[in-house]
């Protein structure tokens, strides 16, 4: 198997730079054009889609793979406020229970 993969890894190598840069476009597109439609449409892979679409074209394009950092920075921070919210809302809830309780 792991022969398999090291032989395709060559045969991508050798392929033209051109090719290689239109599968991975479309290829790359496609998953965040469908990452992109689950913000509107029910679906629970919107983020995970638009990473890895843009993890793909980042592998040929250099402007995706600053969109893919740009990306992760955004999620960390938002993962920070969200993590402040809980804390904040679990710190007033135990004050409410507190009063109640005198």
């Amino acid at each position: 198997m792991r022969e398999r993969l090291a032989s395709l890894g060559r045969l991508w190598q050798l392929a033209p730079r051109r090719l290689r840069q239109t599968i991975v476009l479309v290829l790359g597109t496609t998953i965040v054009l469908l990452g992109l439609a689950l913000i509107v449409l029910p679906g629970p892979f919107t983020l995970p889609l638009l990473l890895l679409g843009f993890a793909i074209l980042g592998t040929e394009f250099a402007w995706a793979a600053a969109a893919l950092e740009r990306t992760k920075a955004g999620m960390a921070a938002g993962a920070r406020v969200a993590k402040r919210a809980a804390g904040a809302a679990a710190d007033r809830g135990s004050r409410i229970v507190r009063r109640r309780r005198d």
